[in-house]
């Protein structure tokens, strides 16, 4: 099993908001994403790999006004955006709260996950259009919405058609322009850093600092207005 960082999770109020923060903030205009019907979601995107990340990007993600949630979707949305305490947050800005890592065997890693006691939710499968192609995927989501730890463990996503032979040969990173960010590390604290470096190693997650302390995710970008760094201040 191999597990990386895919993508970082930015939640803002409304997207348009969130554009304006990433156009001040980190000095770039984010690339058109898509509409999620299921949890009534929309997003904007931009790269942000580097050789030792090279799939990542960074994903700005806000509820939309517009959308009708089909009956089939669950009570609560994904990386607990029906959260009253994370809502409050990000009212007063945009906010990292959470990350993705992508796996080669997501029903493996859910399984490893279990054997730690933990639930990280069913694997739903969801696909959209890109200038590619169609984009394909396998995410955990758990039917209460929530990310766990924090946001520190991620949600994991496994690209492609179950039995695709080239799983990465459409994904986001293909489509994406180079945005002048990258990342340059995630560091995560957490009260219970043990056991979720443990989770981590079940899922073959490495390359991230975890240390014991106050929960926080803390992503380093390189940007055109110099370093920047992202945190998530336990939300």
């Amino acid at each position: 099993m191999q597990t990386q960082i895919d993508h970082l999770v930015v939640v803002a109020q409304t997207l348009e908001w969130g554009v304006q923060w990433c156009e001040s903030t980190l000095g770039i205009t984010p690339s058109p994403g898509g509409e999620q019907a299921l949890h009534g979601t929309h997003n904007r995107l931009f790269k942000i790999a580097t050789p030792a990340n090279p799939l990542a990007y960074l994903e700005i993600i806000a509820l939309n006004p517009a959308a009708k949630r089909p009956a089939s979707a669950t009570a609560k949305r994904w990386f607990d955006m029906d959260d009253a305490a994370l809502q409050a947050a990000v009212a007063i800005a945009p906010r990292l709260v959470h990350f993705v890592a992508c796996t080669s065997d997501i029903q493996a890693a859910r399984t490893a996950l279990k054997a730690q006691g933990i639930d990280r939710g069913p694997a739903v499968q969801d696909k959209r259009h890109s200038r590619r192609g169609v984009l394909q995927w396998q995410l955990t989501v758990r039917e209460d919405g929530q990310r766990l730890f924090n946001g520190a463990l991620p949600s994991l996503i496994q690209w492609g058609k179950p039995d695709a032979a080239e799983p990465l040969r459409l994904h986001p990173r293909n489509s994406l322009p180079r945005s002048g960010v990258t990342l340059q590390r995630l560091d995560i604290t957490h009260p219970t850093a043990a056991k979720l470096q443990a989770a981590f190693e079940a899922i073959g997650l490495a390359d991230i600092t975890l240390e014991t302390g106050p929960a926080n995710l803390s992503a380093l970008l390189h940007t055109p207005k110099g370093i920047v760094r992202l945190e998530s201040h336990g939300i």
